[in-house]
């Protein structure tokens, strides 16, 4: 993870040793050597994922100075809602690092606690697929929500591991295309990680969280919001309640936005945006090679 970068810019490895410094281990060696089940522990992924993107959101900044356009909106989907925050100056970086290194920390253990399951639904549409985790929840009395409306076409749910099982089994008799089962054993963004968002709670409370420099679109409500007490409970609501991308990514088209750029490690959400608004691209910047390119195109 990061590798180009690190590579390419001194600007990225200063970032780099910043958080090293506050984190208080080898983040470099991490994301470049592994092992690979220790970066994927989301302990461990959640600050790796928030240093990749400021490192490029920095580099990018370097390049073109007073340049670089603020943008009208921020916007980042579950942990990237805090890179999103250091981005817009709400949260410091070195909040934004300790944060997500709790978020991670206490998701792993609601995980452990109240063990689930995750399961990504195509070609579903968000409404019926409401309804049959409510079908589901009534029938297992157990957990399953919708946790991610990522696109049309794409969303993901999330609970105990009968109730997500059940929703695989009845979805494609729903209209379901296709169910994929996640790889992970935290279900995330539903009321299994209630704890998580007691403890949240606490840490978020004790960091200062200023007004950013442009509207942030949040998770829960889809709406823009520079107000830092609405900031607060969101980092909080976010734990247990859903993603709603979709929403978010039209309410940035219904700002007046006309391009969007993804910083960071991924060009998972570039692909979804096309699919949610399709005159409005979006940029994945990932690599040194992404950043010369967007950057030379903008200054030429």
């Amino acid at each position: 993870m990061g590798q180009s970068l690190l590579d390419g810019s001194a600007v990225a490895r200063a970032v780099f040793g910043e958080a090293e410094d506050i984190l208080g281990f080898e983040l470099t060696r991490m994301c470049l050597e592994g092992p690979a089940d220790e970066l994927a522990d989301t302990y461990n992924t959640q600050p790796a994922m928030l240093t990749v993107s400021i490192a490029v959101l920095r580099e990018i900044a370097a390049r073109m100075g007073d340049c670089l356009p603020l943008p009208a909106a921020f916007a980042g989907h579950s942990m990237g809602e805090y890179s999103a925050l250091v981005a817009a100056g709400a949260l410091t970086f070195a909040d934004g690092l300790r944060l997500v290194r709790e978020r991670g920390r206490l998701m792993r253990e609601a995980g452990l606690r109240n063990p689930g399951r995750m399961a990504a639904v195509l070609g579903m549409d968000a409404d019926s697929l409401a309804a049959l985790c409510g079908e589901v929840a009534n029938d297992c009395g157990e957990i399953v929500q919708i946790a991610n409306d990522n696109s049309p076409a794409q969303q993901v749910v999330s609970g105990t591991v009968a109730a997500v099982a059940q929703v695989e089994k009845r979805a494609p008799d729903r209209g379901a295309r296709r169910v994929v089962p996640l790889d992970v054993s935290i279900a995330a963004h539903c009321s299994l990680m209630a704890s998580a968002a007691e403890g949240m709670a606490r840490a978020v409370a004790a960091v200062e969280i200023r007004k950013p420099v442009a509207a942030v679109v949040l998770n829960t409500t889809a709406e823009p919001s520079r107000d830092p007490v609405a900031i607060r409970r969101e980092l909080v609501d976010q734990m247990t309640g859903g993603v709603l991308w979709r929403a978010s990514v039209q309410r940035i088209a219904d700002l007046g936005v006309t391009a969007t750029a993804e910083l960071g490690s991924g060009n998972v959400l570039s692909g979804l945006n096309r699919r949610i608004v399709r005159r409005m691209p979006t940029h994945s910047l990932q690599t040194m090679a992404d950043i010369e390119s967007w950057c030379a195109a903008r200054e030429g």
